[in-house]
């Protein structure tokens, strides 16, 4: 009896851990992505952010990740976001202007001219400054990643000055700025979700396009594109976008452990992006798009479009954000 006793005991005990090791979650974090599982961004995601929530919150968070525009584009994400049915988001900074008008300031072309610059911006005093804005939103940052340097792309010709571009069809998302911009170069920019790019270009509803090399290379843009012109006119990142709703719900040993994985999670992204925008480049050139080159002098009248563009917006951004973009500009 002794031992029969002993034996359910320690079947109890396991049957104990056991249903301790394998309880449901109590919280779970949808994240929302527009990037392919191969994209060093979702990369980033599996093998950083969910990892280390679920590790480090022994089991209490959940990370469920949504890649190729399942759950919407950047838009719809952030709107998600926002009444926290999706906690977290991936959008382009670009996407942010449709919640705030200021945020457009990141898209403003030539800000910054070397990466460096750029995430010592959004780092800083300028991310700091855009985050508060976004928290008033019910959207909290907290981090960002990089995107990638901007080039334009079309089916006619290399571009080496804005009269290449006169008369094209371009896409643009749907941000004033990056429209006004290309209005000035002499394009006619049309708005269009990424999610209908390929198609939009495969029906010549557009001819051109804009983006880093990564997401030409991730969309299989250069199978319907023929030229590529190293423009570098943005430089861009994608964000971090979370639910300040669901983050102030969370304990705040749980808030120490999202907050770190998102930090860690960007600082990976970046690293792996630089050497995949390389390949990015080499790769598509292999499949056949057509890359050229623009030199200082060339690029000129690029940047020039662009101050026009800024003064034209000095009332959108408003002084403080005008004096943070005139102290990072380098």
């Amino acid at each position: 009896m002794k031992k029969f006793m002993a034996v359910l005991l320690v079947a109890a005990f396991v049957a104990v851990f056991a249903g301790a090791a394998f309880a449901a979650p109590k919280y779970t974090i949808k994240v929302a992505c527009v990037d392919s599982d191969s994209h060093p961004t979702m990369i980033a995601l599996n093998k950083v952010f969910k990892k280390q929530i679920e590790a480090n919150s022994k089991g209490q968070i959940k990370v469920e990740l949504y890649p190729n525009g399942q759950l919407g584009g950047d838009r719809e994400s952030c709107e998600a976001v926002q009444m926290n049915t999706v906690q977290m988001a991936i959008p382009a900074n670009s996407a942010m202007a449709g919640f705030d008008k200021r945020m457009q300031i990141l898209d403003l072309p030539y800000l910054f001219t070397s990466r460096k610059s750029a995430f010592e911006a959004v780092d800083g005093i300028l991310g700091k400054k855009l985050n508060s804005i976004l928290a008033d939103k019910q959207m909290l940052v907290l981090g960002y990643m990089e995107n990638g340097s901007r080039h334009l792309s079309n089916n006619r010709q290399p571009v080496y000055k804005p009269a290449d571009l006169k008369g094209i069809k371009l896409r643009t998302m749907e941000n004033k700025l990056h429209i006004e911009y290309f209005k000035k170069l002499g394009a006619n920019p049309t708005p269009i979700a990424y999610g209908e790019l390929y198609t939009a270009l495969q029906q010549k509803t557009v001819d051109a396009m804009e983006a880093p090399y990564a997401l030409y290379l991730d969309g299989k843009f250069y199978e319907v594109q023929k030229y590529l012109s190293e423009t570098g006119h943005v430089f861009s990142f994608e964000m971090l976008v979370f639910s300040k709703k669901f983050m102030d719900k969370l304990p705040k040993d749980l808030q120490a452990v999202v907050t770190k994985a998102a930090k860690d999670t960007a600082l990976s992204q970046r690293k792996t992006m630089i050497a995949y925008e390389q390949e990015s480049k080499k790769a598509l050139i292999a499949k056949g798009l057509k890359v050229n080159e623009l030199t200082a002098d060339q690029r000129k009248p690029f940047v020039a479009a662009s101050k026009e563009v800024a003064k034209q917006f000095e009332g959108v951004f408003g002084k403080e954000i005008m004096d943070i973009a005139a102290k990072v500009q380098k």
